[in-house]
């Protein structure tokens, strides 16, 4: 009989598989039975710690894990915290280029919203700044 692989941690920044969230707030989130401080990304591959603390922070090498996984994302979530923030317009023309569309807004409605699209089946991802 094969071993079968441990359950998955995320201590390693990575948890694979889609995941609704819990809650958030509290400068994190729980999803997966686990809680996580910080910013997330969620892809359809899985959720990963995301090292951004601020809409400013959001640019092309943040966001180059959704352009990888673009063939199985029609619509990123972008929650910039408690404040909805512009984001770049060349930024919203990079993930266009790679059939990606973007909406932006506070990261409560985002979760909220990734949670209900992820429910439909949709192809979604979201990349949520933790808010205290």
């Amino acid at each position: 009989m094969a071993e079968q692989a441990p359950p998955a941690n995320f201590d390693s920044g990575f948890v694979p598989g889609r995941h609704i969230i819990d809650t958030y707030g509290n400068g994190g989130f729980r999803f997966a039975g686990m809680s996580h401080r910080g910013s997330i990304l969620l892809l359809p591959s899985g959720v990963r710690a995301w090292p951004v603390e601020a809409p400013r922070e959001i640019d092309r090498t943040s966001l180059r894990p959704v352009q990888a996984e673009a063939g199985d994302v029609e619509l990123l979530l972008v929650g910039t915290g408690l404040d909805i923030a512009a984001i770049d317009p060349a930024l919203r023309g990079w993930l266009k280029d790679a059939g990606v569309g973007l909406d932006v807004m506070q990261t409560g409605a985002a979760a909220r919203t990734y949670n209900i699209l992820v429910a439909e089946n949709r192809k979604v991802a979201a990349a949520l700044i933790a808010v205290a």
